[in-house]
Order: structure tokens, then sequence, then C-alpha cells
């Protein structure tokens, strides 16, 4: 609606599906794979616990500040308590069937995150709470590069129109 280019990153392909079957833009990788635009975007959101994707805070609070513009905010929800945990986790479907591999995963709350974040030089810009929800808003401490650097990804992501959200959607239109 502001006329900002966003672009979703899902390992999981019924997610991508129903982004892009909504209307916007996503691409079925991993954020610690190459992605467009790195070090060009001006926002990166971290929703439903996913400061904890790869189960290390720190390298990812790292690949998100190279995928940042200098000055880029990370806005993350964290978990609800002072935690701050390492696992390798499954997933269960509906069937009550585990995926085939176990993943690391972590899970941070505020406090964890800001001390993780202060260690690697993100400066706190804000946090607020949202019902039962956590949030908490980093700007990236990176300066900007003196010289210019080539892409690190050669993805191109192609145009979505905008569709009319069905009457179930839980997107309004803008």
């Amino acid at each position: 609606a502001r006329g900002r280019t966003a672009l979703g990153i899902d390992v999981s392909e019924a997610a991508v599906t129903r982004t892009v079957g909504l209307g916007g833009q996503s691409l079925r990788r991993s954020v610690f794979e190459p992605l467009p635009g790195e070090g060009r975007w001006d926002t990166v959101l971290l929703m439903d616990g996913n400061i904890g994707i790869g189960g290390d805070p720190r390298a990812l609070l790292g690949r998100v500040a190279a995928l940042l513009a200098p000055g880029g905010l990370l806005i993350a929800e964290t978990a609800g308590a002072d935690i701050d945990e390492r696992a390798h986790v499954q997933v269960v479907g509906d069937t009550g069937r585990a995926s085939d591999h176990p993943f690391p995963w972590a899970r941070v709350g505020t406090p964890a995150l800001l001390r993780h974040a202060h260690d690697a030089e993100w400066r706190p810009a804000g946090q607020w709470t949202s019902g039962e929800r956590r949030f908490v808003a980093l700007r990236s401490s990176r300066r900007a590069s003196s010289s210019a650097e080539p892409p690190n990804s050669a993805a191109v992501i192609s145009s979505q129109r905008v569709r009319k959200p069905s009457a179930d959607s839980p997107v309004t239109p803008a």
C-alpha cells in the first residue's frame, strides 16, 4: 500500500505458495542462502519466534546485518519468558508424523536478544507488546562500505500482480 518492496523468505513451500497466492512476493529459501538485494534492505521482520532460525541468534543477527542497508532496522518477535535456549527440534504435522530430520532452533526472550544484540553491535530502537506477543526493534550499527561490492545473489524476483483476497482471507485490501 505504501509502494515499498517486500519479500517473504521461507523454507516452507506451503508458506511461499500462500504468500504468492495472496499477491505477495516470496522465495522458498533459507535466510542463510544468497538473497536478492543483500545489503540494501531497509527492514527485516522476524515473526513467530524466527529469531531462533539456525539455533544461533548471534549468527542470525550477523546474517540480518548483512541483508540490511547501513542503519537498517530489525524487528523481531521474542519469546514471552526470559529464556535463551538451544535445541534440535522436529516439526510434527496434523497426522502426528514428525519431519525426517531434526534441525537446530533457539528460543530467545527479550533480555537475551538484547544481550546478543549488544555483543553484535546492534542498537536498541524500541520494545513493545501486543497482547501476549513481545517485540524488539534493533538498528544496525553497520556502516556503508567505501567501495562498491558486487551483488551477493543472481536471484530474480518476478512481479506478482496484486490479487483481491477472498472473503475468508486474513489479509485486507490496501
